[in-house]
């Protein structure tokens, strides 16, 4: 029987579909937070992690057999180090970690998740990432006039802002400026109003799933995005696994965006990848295909069988 934990929110649907399909296979499963994670260092080199809920039950994190991450609250630099440290410390203790510390760590931060991509030769937006206003400005002129301006620590679309005019764009990058915080605009790429998003699990593609949206350049679902489905092709399924595999993700969903004249680009590759209406459209148990995963790296093969279960078998 696995024992596995949950880093999520209390409520959250993704804890509680991840619940069904331990039941499902007799797994035991609990939801963590890491606001009640306390790390005991041994003066003979132990380590020791515990879970002190509020409820006054501890739980020894080193006696998982995996944990997977699905939340990383915001916090200050010393928390986030500190929260990316004791997964990488269980991890170093046989713990599995679905996604490792690295692999979070890279995909939260934009800059090093393009980095990463660009690194190995796939395509990505021309991109440019700055501390101040004038440098921006300097990029927005460089990369045509027409850029989109993303947080660099953020999803589902929040913050991100299409700029096509000059005072617009230096009013926006010099509030970004006074906020102390990192300027991230990209070209815009003129597409029909849709992207793709490509599930990859143990370097295996789960599936597929096609948003649009007509009337916003942002297809995310938090972004009133409509999802159909997609058979990927080659092409996508092969950028979806070289993203996942650049940035050391073992389940990542990966962005797909096509320009109008026909150029595919890699997006976005999220870590913590969301599959509510991934699930509801193509109907495959996402869940169940987590847990399966998991029980094959802990048996320390992989799983025999390359498809993924179906949400109601």
């Amino acid at each position: 029987m696995l024992k596995i934990g949950v880093l999520g929110n209390e409520g959250s649907w993704y804890v509680q579909d991840l619940q069904r399909a331990a039941c499902k296979r007799g797994y035991e499963l609990t939801r963590l937070d890491y606001r009640e994670m306390l790390n005991f260092n041994g003066t003979d080199g132990s380590l020791r992690l515990e879970s002190l809920s509020k409820s006054s039950s501890r739980a020894d994190l080193t006696r998982f057999d995996a944990i997977i991450v699905r939340t990383m609250p915001p916090g200050s630099l010393e928390q986030v180090v500190f929260r990316m440290d004791g997964l990488l410390s269980l991890q170093q203790r046989g713990v599995i970690i679905l996604n490792s510390a690295r692999a979070i760590e890279c995909a939260v931060d934009k800059y090093l998740t393009t980095a990463r991509l660009e690194q190995c030769h796939l395509p990505v937006p021309l991109t440019c990432t700055c501390e101040t206003t004038e440098l921006a400005m300097y990029a927005f002129e460089r990369l045509g006039g027409d850029v989109v301006i993303k947080p660099l620590f953020g999803a589902e679309g929040r913050g991100i802002v299409r700029v096509s005019d000059p005072d617009l764009a230096f009013r926006t990058f010099r509030t970004i400026e006074r906020t102390q915080a990192v300027i991230y605009l990209q070209e815009f790429i003129p597409h029909e109003g849709f992207d793709i998003r490509v599930l990859v699990l143990g370097g295996k593609i789960t599936g597929a799933i096609r948003r649009e949206n007509p009337h916003d350049f942002r297809t995310n679902m938090a972004r009133n995005g409509q999802a159909k489905q997609h058979q990927p092709t080659e092409l996508e399924m092969k950028l979806a696994q070289e993203a996942a595999a650049a940035i050391g993700a073992s389940f990542a969903g990966v962005d797909l965006l096509y320009h109008s004249g026909g150029e595919c680009f890699v997006i976005e590759v999220n870590a913590v990848p969301g599959w509510r209406a991934f699930q509801k459209t193509t109907d495959m148990d996402v869940a169940g295909a987590v847990m399966d995963y998991l029980h094959s790296q802990k048996a320390g093969f992989p799983p025999q069988n390359e498809t993924y279960p179906n949400r109601n078998d």
